[in-house]
C-alpha cells in the first residue's frame, strides 16, 4: 500500500467533529503513520462514528469475526479508535484526533511524536477557533462560587464530581509533551480525571486507574493548591476534567498570549474586583494564568477580555475584594458531551 492510504484515512479522520485540517507540509501524515499501519488506516475507515459490536461490523464489512475482533482490541490498545463497553461485549468506534486519538498516546508518547504534533497544533487550532461550541471549557473553582446566588449544577465542579460511577485519573498528557520537549513543567502530574466510558478506556488501556470519589475530590484539591484551572468537557454531563496550565495545555497556552482569552476559551463566570476592599497585596494577580488582574497607578483591576472565569484568584484574595459574576447571554452547555460532538459536527458542515 502506497502513502494513498494515509490521505485517505486523513479525509476520513476530517469528516469526524474534530476535524483533521491537510497542511502543506504533511505533517499529519506523518502522526499517521506513526499511529496506523497501513492495514490498520484501511480498517478505521470502515468503522463508524457511534460504538458497534464486532458481530455488526464484520457483517457490515464481510470480515472474520474472530479476526476482526482481534484487530480491533489491538487498534483499541494503540488508542487510535475508541472502545466501550457494555457488560461483556466490547463496541468500537473511529474516534476524533483531538479529544481522542492525541490524549490516548498517553503510554507510547515520544519526543518525535510530540515534536510532529506541536507542528500540527496550530493548524488544529486555527480550525477549531472558526467553531462556535468548544469541546472543553473552564469552570470555577468551587470555593469561589460558595457565597455566589443560583449557581448552575453544571457549574459546580464538586456535585458534577459527587454524580459519577466509575471514575480515573491519569498523568496529563500536556505535561508530559512538554517534558519530553525539554521543557518539564514543575505542577502535579497526576491530574487529569475521566468518567464512565473514558475512565473505562483508561483504566482498561492501563493508562490511568480507578479512583473514589473521595479520591476524585482530593485530586481537585491538589489542582487548586496548584493554581490549576479546571477544564472538564463542554457538557453538563461530564465526560472529563483537565487540570490546566497556561504553560503546557494547549487552549490555556494559545489564549494566555492572545489580547482577549475570555473570548477564546468557554465559561459561565467572570471575575469582579472591588477595589475598596483591595489591599493591593497581588496575590490574586500572582495566581492568574491569564495575566487578567493588573496594576495601574498603584490601583488594581481586571482587564477587560482577560479573565476566563477559572476562581483561582477568588480563592486566594484574603479580604473577599473579588467575586465571581455570571457572564450575560451564556446559554447552558449541551446535556453531553455527544450532543457536543454532534453540535460541532454541524457547525462543521458534516451531516
Amino acid at each position: 500500500m502506497s502513502d494513498d492510504v494515509y490521505t485517505r484515512l486523513r479525509e476520513f479522520m476530517d469528516t469526524l467533529p474534530g476535524g483533521y485540517p491537510a497542511t502543506p507540509s504533511g505533517v499529519e501524515i506523518k502522526l499517521l503513520k506513526k499511529l496506523f499501519t497501513p492495514e490498520q488506516a484501511e480498517l478505521t475507515m470502515k468503522l463508524g462514528q457511534e460504538p458497534e459490536e464486532v458481530q455488526t461490523i464484520a457483517a457490515r464489512t464481510g470480515m472474520d469475526q474472530a479476526e476482526l475482533a482481534e484487530k480491533l482490541e489491538e487498534l483499541a490498545l494503540k488508542g487510535c479508535i475508541f472502545r466501550v463497553r457494555d457488560g461483556e461485549k466490547r463496541l468500537y468506534q473511529a474516534y476524533q484526533f483531538v479529544v481522542g486519538v492525541y490524549e490516548f498516546q498517553l503510554n507510547t508518547l515520544d519526543r518525535e511524536f510530540s515534536e510532529l504534533f506541536e507542528e500540527y497544533l496550530p493548524h488544529i487550532g486555527l480550525s477549531m477557533a472558526k467553531l462556535k461550541t468548544s469541546q472543553m471549557r473552564v469552570i470555577p473553582l468551587e470555593s469561589s462560587v460558595e457565597a455566589t446566588p443560583a449557581v448552575d449544577t453544571y457549574n459546580r465542579i464538586r456535585d458534577l464530581v459527587r454524580q459519577q460511577e466509575l471514575i480515573s485519573v491519569e498523568p496529563c498528557i500536556c505535561r508530559k509533551e512538554q517534558g519530553l520537549l525539554g521543557k518539564e513543567c514543575e505542577k502535579p502530574k497526576e491530574v487529569c480525571i475521566g468518567f464512565g466510558d473514558f475512565a473505562r478506556f483508561y483504566i482498561d488501556n492501563g493508562m490511568g486507574r480507578q479512583i473514589s470519589v473521595d479520591e476524585a475530590l482530593e485530586v481537585l484539591d491538589k489542582a487548586e493548591e496548584a493554581g490549576l484551572v479546571a477544564c472538564p468537557t463542554n457538557s453538563q454531563k461530564i465526560e472529563a476534567i483537565c487540570c490546566c496550565c497556561s504553560c503546557c495545555c494547549p487552549i490555556l497556552r494559545f489564549a494566555s498570549i492572545a489580547p482577549r482569552p475570555g473570548d477564546m476559551v468557554t465559561s459561565y463566570y467572570e471575575a469582579k474586583l472591588d477595589a475598596e476592599e483591595c489591599t493591593a497585596c497581588g496575590l490574586c494577580a500572582d495566581r492568574c494564568q491569564m495575566n487578567a488582574i493588573q496594576e495601574v497607578d498603584d490601583v488594581w483591576g481586571i482587564v477587560d477580555g482577560r479573565c476566563i472565569g477559572c476562581g483561582l484568584c477568588v480563592a486566594e484574595c484574603p479580604t473577599e475584594a473579588i467575586s465571581m459574576v455570571a457572564k450575560p447571554g451564556t446559554a447552558p452547555p449541551p446535556a453531553t458531551f455527544d450532543d457536543t460532538l454532534h453540535r460541532i459536527g454541524a457547525e462543521r458542515g458534516l451531516s
